[in-house]
């Protein structure tokens, strides 16, 4: 919801983040392997400990990660890109579960359940992509919903600064992918049928 409603308000810092990396000499298929290094780092940084650094380093590979597709367009956008684009983004929020499940044990059954809807709802989403004649601003047709990226970053961060309420808080967030799931079956019947 957030990424498609408030996006108009941060891109005008994204354009420029995006034109002067591309003045330095890098490309978007670098940002975006810049930006999954250091968001796979969160994971390490949650299970050994460091919130801080867990919380900052998620957020700065997801502000690199809208940097990289404004680059792309600005440039040549690739299907190799945009396949590393999502690949990647899956991989960092797997690394956060993943460091969030070897921390706090205990909340690992929520963890799971917390996984298998993003899988669900990645599953809806792509396919629609896939499938959609549709076009967005993307590569292929965005399809939004409660629970976008920002929202998982802002759940995420709940998740990673008050662990004591680790298991409330995942199960909040798997009721949200649960709504956006159902929104976007809904919306993928009315455009597919």
């Amino acid at each position: 919801m957030l990424d498609t409603h408030a996006r108009k308000h941060i891109q005008p810092a994204v354009e420029k983040s995006a034109d002067l990396l591309l003045k330095m000499g890098f490309t978007a298929d670098g940002v975006t392997k810049i930006a999954f290094a250091i968001g796979m780092s969160s994971g390490v940084f949650i299970y050994l400990d460091q919130p801080f650094w867990a919380v900052f380093v998620l957020w700065f590979s997801g502000y690199l990660d809208v940097v990289d597709g404004t680059m792309a367009r600005k440039t040549k956008p690739s299907s190799w890109g945009t396949l590393l684009d999502i690949s990647f983004d899956r991989l960092v929020e797997i690394s956060v579960i993943l460091g969030l499940a070897f921390r706090f044990p205990d909340s690992m059954w929520a963890l799971l359940l917390l996984s298998v809807s993003i899988i669900v709802a990645m599953t809806v989403f792509l396919t629609v992509g896939a499938l959609s004649d549709k076009e967005g601003m993307k590569s292929f047709y965005y399809q939004a919903g409660l629970a976008e990226r920002t929202e998982g970053f802002i759940f995420f961060t709940l998740m990673i600064v008050f662990p004591t309420y680790l298991t409330a808080i995942t199960l909040a967030f798997f009721a949200v992918q649960l709504v956006t799931i159902f929104q976007r079956m809904v919306e993928a019947r009315r455009i597919l049928k």
